[in-house]
């Protein structure tokens, strides 16, 4: 594969003399545990739906990896192939990472729910040379999906399945035979190890905007981003990091697969989310981290204020919130069950976490901002001509920073990064007089009801606020006189009942404008989200659009 990471030679120079570059790849931050940490917990996951549990110490993992990376070999994968994997938060995804690392392969982690409409695209764009499959998980066949998709895709050589029965099984082609004894293999291991600038994953967007782009990133891009969120958080070696969030997703490959070798430290890994497992596995394993969506921090909040006993959880020092801003009422309620400090933060694909509270900063900043950038991150809130705006106004988002992604793979058209290094977000936001932002929505996502700007984060916020509200989003309908006009969209706890008067009401009784207020009211079971818990309005003004027509 050739990759087209354009964006990165013009700010190398620049990046090393800041510093902002470590000049550093997983390989060595690997090395580096085994030599000082060698039979250090490495790394523990749990198997929800069988109870299968394994761990690796760094001895473990790092010979674990050497030998499939030999196997990879084996299979006709070189430098510069891409190797795809659907796998939840099991050992193998850990593993096939570092091994792909060892030879110079581009890992493309793909999320499990995909299915054949996401799956040929990706695998045909990103011209992946093997895709790693669980034989069977959550009750749907990968093996067979994947088998009847290969011959579509010319250039996907191998399957492997995991529990697999044949000769394509995870196993015998990577993990049983010990390829790290063969004559060769040290010559494979060291031959093609990749640079810091080397593309190292090919990760596509959630969808949002329902248009996937493969996002490139090289070990110089990821760290930069990793090393100063660890030190924020003031996270290190003596740290035990919980990843229930899917690890093909950034946060759980940078935060949950990365992170915690770059810091010597421990990972532990759940598959399938369940908060009683959760809270089980935090108190067991000691676990003092956690990063994944609202979502996840209600369900572990209501599930801890629920258990007999409460008490919260000892060890747990940080959850950090991120995909959608966190409602005030659920930081009180979390920090009050949980004991830990919540944290806010907004981030991308193309960059990792861009902004985050600090643990040293009063509660209620989780709850009314995403936080300060990174160091090693610009950003400013500009007007449709460019010009940065004054505190507290909102206009588009732009950032400039040491982890910005290479590009996207094969259209670099759509790179939104200009001369100066500053990448489009995408996003509207405002900045307040301390550097805090607070996004208030997507540049897509703007409505404008007879030339006002309608504040949806914040209306959205105040739905949140409603005891029957479980999920709840605003978008905008046409309207021939005003233009647009605005329509909740919700989905209600179990047994509630929500009218359009009875929404209007409560916002009237929070003292929204008459004009901000929702003027329809479509009610779903559940609202359509990306893996990581981002709604994608692109489908609610579908369904919006669809109901106006």
């Amino acid at each position: 594969m050739d990759f087209d990471a354009v964006l990165l030679p013009a700010r190398r120079a620049r990046m090393l003399e800041q510093k902002r570059w470590y000049q550093r790849t997983i390989n060595d931050a690997l090395d580096a545990c085994v030599a000082q940490h060698p039979d250090k917990r490495a790394l523990t996951t749990l198997r929800v739906e069988t109870g299968e549990r394994q761990q690796f110490t760094y001895r473990e993992m790092a010979r674990m990896a050497d030998r499939m990376a030999v196997g990879l070999s084996r299979l006709g994968v070189v430098a510069g192939d891409v190797v795809a994997c659907q796998l939840p938060n099991w050992w193998q995804f850990t593993l096939t990472y570092l091994a792909c690392s060892r030879i110079g392969a581009v890992l493309n982690p793909l999320m499990h729910i995909f299915r054949e409409r996401e799956l040929s695209f990706m695998l045909g764009h990103g011209e992946a040379k093997v895709f790693i499959v669980p034989r069977v998980f959550r009750g749907h066949d990968y093996e067979a999906m994947a088998t009847a998709l290969q011959p579509k895709l010319p250039l996907l050589r191998h399957i492997v399945v995991i529990d697999g029965q044949g000769d394509n099984s995870f196993d015998a082609l990577l993990t049983t035979p010990e390829w790290e004894n063969e004559p060769d293999a040290q010559t494979i291991l060291t031959r093609s190890r990749p640079s810091p600038d080397d593309v190292t994953q090919l990760l596509y967007t959630s969808g949002t905007t329902g248009e996937p782009k493969g996002v490139q990133h090289t070990a110089n891009t990821l760290l930069a981003n990793i090393i100063p969120y660890a030190e924020r958080l003031h996270l290190g070696e003596d740290d035990v990091v919980l990843m229930a969030s899917p690890m093909a997703h950034q946060t759980g490959f940078m935060y949950g697969l990365m992170m915690p070798i770059v810091l010597q430290a421990s990972a532990v890994l759940q598959d399938i989310w369940e908060p009683h497992q959760a809270i089980a596995l935090i108190r067991e394993q000691g676990v003092t981290f956690t990063m994944a969506s609202t979502p996840f921090l209600t369900d572990l909040s209501k599930q801890v204020a629920a258990d007999e006993g409460g008490g919260g959880i000892p060890s747990l020092r940080i959850f950090l919130s991120a995909g959608a801003p966190i409602p005030g009422p659920l930081v009180e309620q979390a920090r009050a069950a949980l004991g830990a400090k919540i944290i806010s933060a907004w981030g991308m694909t193309e960059n990792g976490a861009v902004t985050t509270t600090l643990p040293e900063d009063d509660d209620q900043r989780a709850a009314q901002t995403d936080g300060r950038p990174l160091p090693g991150v610009e950003i400013k809130v500009i007007d449709t001509d460019g010009s940065t705006l004054p505190v507290g106004e909102e206009g588009k988002l732009m950032l400039r920073s040491s982890s910005n992604f290479g590009g996207y793979l094969k259209r670099p058209h759509l790179n939104a990064t200009d001369a100066d290094d500053w990448f489009d977000t995408g996003d509207l936001a405002r900045v307040d007089e301390h550097g805090y932002i607070r996004i208030t929505g997507r540049s897509k996502d703007v409505i404008i009801r007879g030339g006002e700007n309608i504040p949806v984060v914040e209306i959205e916020s105040l739905l949140y606020r409603h005891p029957d509200v479980l999920h709840a989003a605003i978008v905008a309908y046409p309207d021939e006189r005003l233009g647009e006009r605005a329509c909740a969209v919700v989905a209600l706890r179990a047994g509630a009942t929500l009218t359009l008067a009875e929404l209007r009401q409560f916002l009237e009784n929070h003292q929204v404008a008459l004009q901000y207020i929702p003027e329809k009211l479509h009610l779903l079971p559940q609202l359509p989200a990306t893996p990581s818990g981002k709604i994608q309005k692109f489908k609610l003004r579908e369904i919006v659009g669809n109901l106006s027509q």
